[in-house]
């Protein structure tokens, strides 16, 4: 008795096109946005560059020195140690030691989280 030949499988149409991956989100920087400070506040480009780089600079120097910075409704910035641990190399698998660090931690305030 012969035997059928299985059905072919079905080409996806030629105008069918594969996934594409999300858009990724914008980046905002610094320069971004003293614009938006300039216009909402209606003071020059640069004037306003000037301001929040010396807010910039000014978190900075705080986090320095061990303050927490608590920015209403953007949420807490702080320094924390970590402690030094034994980790593993993934290729080789070997035992190695890792350094005592300082890390920044953020932690979001409620209404930014509930904003986003």
């Amino acid at each position: 008795m012969p035997t059928k030949p299985a059905p072919k499988a079905k080409a996806a149409p030629a105008s069918a096109k594969p996934a594409a991956k999300p858009a990724a989100a914008p980046i905002v920087t610094l320069k971004n946005l003293a614009a938006e400070v300039a216009e909402l506040q209606d003071l020059t480009k640069a004037q306003a560059e000037k301001i929040v780089t010396g807010l910039v600079g000014g978190i900075t120097t705080h986090l320095k020195s061990g303050a927490r910075l608590r920015l209403a409704g953007l949420g807490v910035l702080e320094v924390k140690d970590r402690p030094a641990r034994k980790g593993r190399n993934p290729a080789t698998g070997a035992e190695i030691e890792i350094a005592a660090s300082k890390k920044i931690a953020f932690r979001p305030a409620k209404e930014l989280k509930d904003a986003i």
